[in-house]
C-alpha cells in the first residue's frame, strides 16, 4: 500500500498509530527516556502542554522530571506557581548542583527551571561542559522520563536539544502557520541532524476530525518531500475554557478541573506515551544525551 492509500485509509479511523522501528536500550538496566516538546510556532501551548502531560505521567507511575530549555522565554515555573531560587545556569557556573537548582511540585514532579544558561551553549567553556556533563548523568537514578521544554522555531539551541532527545513530539494547532512551520522544524531536523521519527500531538481542536486532518496535511507533505520520515499522530488536546481558566490562575488544567475533557486528553496521551515502544538513542545514558547537545555546537 502506498503512502496516499494508508493516508486515505486512516484518515477516518478514531485511532491510527504508524507502525515505526524503535530502538531498545541494551540490556535490562532501567534507563530514562528523554522526551523533547517542541513546536515550529510559539503559541500553541507548548509549556501547558509539558506541566500537563508531567502530572499525568507522575499518576501513572513515572518519576518525572521537566527541563526547561525553552532559551529566553523559560517558565515551566510559572504554570506550576513556583518560583525557584536558582536555575540551569548556576549549574553551567558550577555555583550549585542540578540537584540544588531542581524543585518539587507538590505532584513529585521535579523541574529543573531555565534561565539565561542556555542562551549561549555557543560560548560555553570546557570546564563549564564538564559541569553539565556530569551533573546531567546524576539524573539517571532519579527519572524515568525527562521532559524537555524546548523553545519553538528553528533556532539552534531548539535544534541541538530536540536531535539529542529520544523521541521528539511536535505540537501544532489548526492555525497555517502553525502547520507550516512544524513541517518546517521537521525538515529541517531531518536534513541537517537526521531526525526522522516524530509524534505530533495536535493542540487547541474542537474535534478529533479537525486533529486529524492536521495530521493528514503534515503527513502527506512528509510524503511528499522528506525522505524516509516517519510521523506518527499521538493524539489531540481539545479546546476547553477550563484549560484557559487554568493558565490564567497559573494552574495546570489537571489540578485545576481534573474531569475536564482537557485533562482526560492528557491522561490519554500520557498513557498512550507509558505504552508506546521505548526509543533510546545509544545507551539512553544521560551524559550522552547532554553531551550529543553540547557535540552539535561545534
Amino acid at each position: 500500500m502506498d503512502q496516499a492509500s494508508g493516508l486515505r485509509s486512516i484518515v477516518n479511523n478514531d485511532s491510527f498509530t504508524k507502525k515505526v522501528p524503535t530502538i531498545a536500550s541494551g540490556g535490562s538496566r532501567r534507563v530514562p527516556r528523554v522526551i523533547s516538546v517542541t513546536s515550529g510556532k510559539g503559541g500553541v501551548g507548548k509549556t501547558n502542554t509539558v506541566g500537563n502531560l508531567a502530572i499525568a505521567l507522575n499518576a501513572l507511575g513515572k518519576r518525572v522530571v521537566i527541563v526547561d530549555a525553552d532559551v529566553g522565554l523559560a517558565n515551566i515555573d510559572i504554570i506550576f506557581n513556583l518560583r525557584p531560587k536558582y536555575n540551569i545556569s548556576h549549574v553551567i557556573s558550577g555555583e550549585r548542583t542540578l540537584h540544588e537548582v531542581m524543585v518539587k511540585t507538590h505532584h513529585g514532579v521535579n523541574i529543573i527551571a531555565g534561565g539565561s544558561g542556555f542562551a549561549n551553549l555557543t560560548q560555553l567553556t570546557h570546564g563549564e561542559r564538564l559541569n553539565l556533563l556530569t551533573e546531567f548523568e546524576t539524573l539517571e537514578n532519579m527519572a524515568d522520563i525527562i521532559l524537555l521544554d524546548t523553545g519553538a522555531g528553528i533556532s539552534s539551541n531548539v535544534l541541538y536539544f530536540n536531535a539529542a532527545a529520544d523521541e521528539c513530539i511536535v505540537i501544532a494547532t489548526r492555525e497555517p502557520t502553525s502547520i507550516t512551520d512544524a513541517y518546517a522544524l521537521m525538515k529541517v531536523m531531518s536534513q541537517e541532524y537526521g531526525t526522522k521519527y516524530f509524534k505530533l500531538l495536535v493542540n487547541v481542536v474542537s474535534s478529533k476530525q479537525d486533529a486529524k486532518n492536521v495530521y493528514a496535511t503534515l503527513d502527506t507533505a512528509i510524503g511528499r518531500f522528506l525522505k524516509n520520515v516517519v510521523l506518527e499522530y499521538l493524539g489531540n488536546i481539545p479546546s476547553d475554557p477550563k484549560l484557559q481558566k487554568a493558565v490564567l490562575n497559573r494552574s495546570t488544567v489537571m489540578d485545576y478541573a481534573p474531569e475536564s475533557p482537557s485533562s482526560r486528553a492528557f491522561e490519554e496521551i500520557a498513557k498512550k506515551i507509558v505504552d508506546s515502544p521505548i526509543r533510546l538513542s545509544s545507551d539512553g545514558n544521560i551524559k550522552f544525551f547532554m553531551k550529543k547537545v553540547l557535540d552539535s555546537v561545534n
